[in-house]
């Protein structure tokens, strides 16, 4: 029998299972990218196309998650001597966390779209003005770089924060969903009240989520380096797009992984300690079998519980049991890649991720590495967050 899922890279069976059990739930076609994991309902780096549905649980709690670099006109000689002054010029200036208001008062077109008319986003738009400009929590962060030519990038990773959150959690309610990882995907008509209610939350989350990452970005580049913008990058990876294959239309869900269509360009995140890419879409025969789809990131190989260790209770007392990840191995990576950290835990160590150019490799034949960008800097909120909101 033909498989209708396309898997790259190295996966274990449950995450195998999961993108299966989506497919086979009514989706027409599935694609396992090679920095998948398990997901709630779907995994991470998972792609299904759909005829005339929309998973809500495919999309995710972070709608419209994704990543934004910028080319700057600035250099390495003159970044790298201060960059410990810049990375903290970035954390005063940019709030990292959750249920933070946003540092910077950022007036938006967005706030006039009529979707904030509907039922469960009106109570929502005052949160979302107060937060539009955060970063948030988990594997979310802001970025200094330099690529091979000595140019200075700056990268973001984040989404539609408390509103999209809420947002998804309200419709996937509504919709009957069920919560936890192993349930079936929650999926929904595109004709339906609910469906179209959902594509207008979702596409107003989008519009939020690039606005967001947009003011952050830039007030980087024009407001901490002084310098000026050259190229901007930008792409959701927690998304559902109407597309054409094959000659036929489709509603292509995907979580944790980016549109790669030929000729289009992605910024693509290693780990607070390893190199991120610049690449390209290539049109190609697999590229084709991959929904024109490739990673978001490296792919974390242990869950954040497993890197950072769980509090256990003996007797009366709470205690820490240590993860597989040790501080001060996660510290003496860092500094031997020479990057300036602000904030970061365990759960982000480079040890819990894959590495990057290995699930590139998998995805060959699909795509082009533009450019390597080296982590100058990298801020995230500290070990003392919880983020509900990340992906």
């Amino acid at each position: 029998m033909e498989t209708k899922t396309k898997i790259f890279g190295q996966h274990d069976e449950a995450t195998i299972k999961q993108i299966e059990t989506c497919v086979a739930a009514g989706g027409e076609r599935g694609v396992l990218c090679a920095d998948g994991h398990k997901g709630y309902a779907q995994p991470i780096g998972g792609v299904v196309a759909y005829k005339d549905k929309i998973s809500l649980s495919g999309v995710g709690f972070d709608i419209a998650c994704g990543n934004l670099a910028i080319r700057t006109d600035a250099t390495y000689a003159q970044v790298a001597p201060k960059i410990g002054t810049i990375m903290d010029d970035v954390v005063r200036d940019i709030s990292f966390g959750i249920g933070r208001r946003s540092k910077m008062r950022i007036d938006h077109e967005l706030f006039e779209d009529a979707a904030w008319k509907l039922a469960p986003l009106q109570q929502l738009k005052a949160t979302a003005r107060e937060q539009l400009g955060t970063v948030g929590g988990g594997n979310h962060y802001v970025d200094i770089f330099a690529d091979e030519a000595n140019r200075i990038w700056v990268g973001v990773h984040f989404g539609s924060r408390g509103f999209g959150h809420k947002t998804a959690t309200y419709f996937l309610r509504a919709a009957g969903g069920k919560d936890g990882m192993d349930v079936p995907p929650t999926i929904v008509d595109e004709r339906s009240e609910i469906g179209r209610d959902y594509l207008a939350g979702m596409h107003l989350a989008g519009r939020y989520a690039y606005a967001g990452r947009e003011a952050v970005a830039r007030h980087v580049v024009r407001g901490i380096l002084g310098a000026q913008i050259i190229e901007e990058i930008h792409n959701h990876h927690n998304f559902a797009w109407r597309e054409e294959h094959g000659g036929e239309k489709f509603w292509v869900v995907r979580k944790g992984a980016t549109p790669a269509f030929p000729g289009q360009k992605a910024f693509v995140g290693g780990s607070m300690g390893d190199d991120a890419v610049i690449i390209e879409g290539v049109d190609s025969p697999v590229a084709r079998e991959a929904l024109f789809s490739t990673v978001h990131g490296a792919g974390r190989i242990m869950s954040r519980t497993a890197a950072k260790g769980r509090f256990v209770k003996v007797g009366n007392k709470r205690i820490r049991q240590d993860g597989l990840v040790r501080h001060d191995e996660m510290m003496k990576w860092v500094a031997e890649k020479g990057v300036a950290l602000r904030g970061g835990d365990l759960d982000e160590a480079p040890q819990a991720y894959r590495r990057l150019p290995d699930v590139l490799a998998a995805h060959a034949g699909t795509i082009r590495i533009l450019h390597t960008l080296r982590p100058l800097g990298v801020a995230m909120a500290g070990r003392d967050i919880v983020d509900p909101y990340k992906d």
